[in-house]
């Protein structure tokens, strides 16, 4: 799978992929990360990717002709196996089901927004989707994209060390949190880990865990269970 970054920073991604499960699977050429500076579809010699909004107001946007123009160089046909993304503040939240769905593509490309936005036309005849993070603004799309690529990246095949983990992970069935897990020592400072994890008795464990990952949901995440 490719994962194409479109940014005025370029150099941002070298940090949060130079480690850690998306680096390993990309030096195993189980995927290919590609960074893009938005500046090289300037034309002008201060290679001008803003400028003020019509009808006034605080900021800058990006402009859409650079972006446009960007995107129609990457992918010169648009193909069904790939998926254009705005990242942006006033996107559909991004989520598991999302990355579920998103690892089907071939070939991302994830725009990231600056400043106060992008111009509207972006999101409306240029991308596929517009996504968000969450319900708080960022100074760019930059930290977002990387939260994108490796929510999905962990979920292609091979990635994930023990593929069968990312199945019972937090969000990936019946919207609940991930249960409680705990490890070595049994006995720590006094707090001890529950007996019936100790019991080998797996139908036990099974059912231990599914009560926890209720209980949890609902102390941190009742909103889930709506």
């Amino acid at each position: 799978m490719k994962f194409h970054f479109l940014t005025i920073f370029p150099g941002f991604f070298d940090g949060p992929f130079r480690h850690g499960v998306v680096a390993r699977a990309a030096e195993a050429g189980l995927l290919e990360i590609h960074t893009h500076d938005l500046r090289n579809w300037t034309k002008d010699r201060h290679r001008t990717v803003d400028d003020r909004p019509f009808g006034g107001g605080e900021g800058m946007l990006l402009k859409p002709e650079p972006i446009f123009e960007a995107v129609e160089t990457i992918f010169p046909s648009r193909s069904p196996e790939s998926r254009v993304i705005l990242l942006s503040a006033q996107g559909r939240k991004f989520d598991q089901a999302a990355a579920l769905r998103l690892r089907a593509y071939n070939e991302l490309l994830l725009v990231c927004g600056r400043y106060e936005g992008v111009d509207e036309r972006v999101a409306e005849h240029l991308a596929d989707e517009e996504l968000s993070i969450g319900d708080y603004v960022l100074s760019g799309g930059e930290l977002a994209a990387a939260v994108v690529v490796d929510a999905v990246a962990r979920l292609l095949d091979g990635v994930v060390g023990n593929q069968d983990s990312v199945l019972y992970e937090s969000f990936t069935t019946r919207h609940l949190l991930d249960c409680p897990q705990y490890t070595r020592p049994a006995d720590f400072r006094g707090w001890k880990v529950p007996e019936t994890l100790l019991s080998g008795n797996h139908e036990q464990i099974r059912r231990w865990r599914e009560q926890a990952a209720l209980a949890k949901t609902t102390k941190n995440r009742p909103d889930l269970l709506q």
